[in-house]
Parts: structure tokens; sequence; C-alpha cells
């Protein structure tokens, strides 16, 4: 008689970096645990991120709608238990809204992620200045304690995807081997690669490669699409493909250029070589993209701006620190993506 398979809800509803960032440690916890089955608790919009995983399936939390508040908690909650039998919950958001849902859910086990707050608030207030644990290993601390202990430092190939005709059509027979993605936005403007500098390297980058410009939102994209208009090697996806399909094109990039954003973890978690460049923000929190060597992260100049990590998101900063990666010159940026490739 076969074993049958340990089933674990896990929990994570947002952002879309946080998100990302739990591909590789369930793609390591699956490969080491073959004998598990997850279910994800995420948005519908993140659904996409999951499709490559082995015995994971994903079950959409509306949160703005009929899961909603309280009431819409306790529905979400009896219909997994109606429906599923798991045996542990791994919360790795540890909000109020998933603290009420694992208590909810019926599993003899569970366990949540230690977000390290106290350290991360030293951090930044100039207490203590050095790496703190990484995101990735937190997720992998709840697996731990839940009896699976996962090694992050086994490297899994992950595939190359097939375009769509949509796609095709966007790039033009434009050679995928021969592609760099850039990712200049940025959820707080602290975080952000001035754009008239990232326009340099841009410029020099799309006289060897085929730049392809990834961002959202009505101004990202109008600002995106006149970059591309100005020159024949640059094509932007912004408002033009699905998600599904941004996966598909980031799967076949030589490399990411991306800020401390959710590009970076979206390319580094399709195990693509990503660039960072950081702002008011620092690698040290904990969010570097996955397996990405400290080389491959420009930092802005802590002697011009001394206050950095200003915060753990990027949303505070002193005044003058709006453009701190400013700092760091465009050639510096194209010298290093030389280096990478």
């Amino acid at each position: 008689m076969a074993t049958p398979k340990m089933h674990i809800l896990v929990i994570r509803l947002s952002a879309m970096g946080d998100v990302a960032m739990c591909i590789p440690v369930l793609r390591a916890l699956l490969q080491q645990y073959p004998e598990l089955e997850i279910t994800v608790l995420t948005r519908a919009f993140f659904k996409p991120f999951f499709r490559d995983l082995k015995n994971t399936a994903v079950f959409v939390a509306d949160v703005k709608a009929a899961h909603k508040g309280i009431s819409g908690l306790y529905k979400l909650a009896k219909h997994l238990n109606k429906h599923y039998k798991f045996d542990a919950v791994a919360d790795l958001h540890n909000v109020l809204r998933s603290k009420i849902l694992r208590a909810l859910v019926n599993a003899p086990q569970v366990a949540a992620i230690d977000k390290g707050r106290q350290e991360k608030k030293q951090l930044v207030a100039g207490q203590l200045f050095k790496q703190l644990k990484t995101t990735h290993q937190r997720y992998a601390d709840v697996f731990n304690a839940l009896g699976y202990p996962v090694n992050l430092k086994t490297t899994y190939t992950t595939k190359t995807s097939i375009l769509t005709d949509n796609t095709k059509l966007l790039l033009e027979g434009k050679p995928l081997g021969n592609c760099i993605g850039i990712a200049p936005f940025a959820a707080h403007k602290g975080k952000m690669y001035p754009l008239s500098l990232m326009e340099k390297v841009i410029l020099e980058l799309s006289k060897t490669h085929t730049i392809i410009l990834f961002g959202g939102g009505k101004k990202e994209i109008a600002l995106l699409d006149a970059i591309a208009h100005k020159n024949p090697n640059v094509v932007s996806t912004a408002g033009k493909l699905s998600l599904e399909e941004e996966l598909d094109i980031i799967s076949h990039l030589q490399l990411m250029i991306a800020m401390d954003s959710g590009n970076s973890h979206i390319a580094a978690m399709l195990g693509i070589k990503v660039l960072t460049i950081w702002g008011v923000t620092h690698p040290y929190a904990g969010f570097a993209p996955f397996q990405q060597p400290e080389n491959s992260m420009l930092l802005a100049s802590r002697e011009a701006y001394p206050e950095i990590p200003t915060s753990i998101y990027g949303n505070k900063y002193p005044e003058g620190y709006e453009e701190a990666s400013g700092s760091i010159l465009p050639e510096t940026v194209i010298k290093k993506v030389q280096e990478l490739l």
C-alpha cells in the first residue's frame, strides 16, 4: 500500500515579490520531500507563479470580496475544512488575516514565519549593520518547524517556456538568446534608479542586445512605450502581455536588471541572472533575489547617504534621499552587466 502524501496548506497572500520568493523554497522542499502535497492559498494574480511546481495546487483567496473581513475569513476556512484534509499549515505571511485563518483551519500542525521585526528595526535605526537572515531562509525555517528541513543551497534547473503567438508578435522576430530585461520601476521612488540614467544604460546596452522593458500602471506604460519608440532594439511589454506571457519571456532572458522589487524576485525564481540596483533599502534586510551573488548587487553610496537603509520597504527616507541610487553611474551599471554576462 502506497504511503499517503502529507498535505500542507501554505499561506502567502501578498505582495508580489514576497510571493515570488516562496517559489524557490517550495521547489526545493518538493524536490527533497516528494511525498508532500502542497496547496497554496494566495491571490488570483499570483497563480501563474506556481505553474511549474510539482504536487502543488493553488486555492485563490478573494480578500477584497468573497473572503473580505472576519466573516469572509470564516467562510474561507469553512470551505477549506470541508473540502481538504490538511496535515499542517505553513503561514509564510504572519499578518492578522493569516493568523485568523491558521486558527480556523483544521490541521494538527501549524508554523509561522518569524519576520525578525526587532532586528530589522535595529538595522533601519542604525543600531546594527550586518546581514540578517534572508526571507528565503525564514520561509524554509517554517517548514523546518513542521519537520521538513529544506536545503536551499541545492540548485534546481528551471525550464524556458514556449512563447505564445501574441508574445512572438510583440517581439517582432527578435532573437531571445540575446535579450536583457530591464524593470526600472519600484513601489517607492527611493528604490528607483533615476529614469534619465537608466535611459543611458538602455541606449548603450541596446547596441549589442535586445532590451525588453517590464512594468505596469498607466504612467509606467506611457514612459516605457516612449523609451521603446526611440530605439528599434527596445521592446516594452508593459500593458501588452498577461503575467504568464511575461514569465515566458523572462525565462529566456540572459539577464534581468531590476530594482529591489518584485521583478528581481520573479527573474530569480525562474533561475535567471539578476543585477539589482539598490537605493534607500539594503540587501542586509534579507530581500536580495534568490541565489544571486553579492557582486550582482549595486548599492547606493553610504558615504553620500549614511542613513541607508532608511527603511525596510523603501517607503521612508530623509529629504534628499529620493534619488540615492543615482550615486551609481550608468557606466558602472553597464560595466557590471558586461561582467555578469
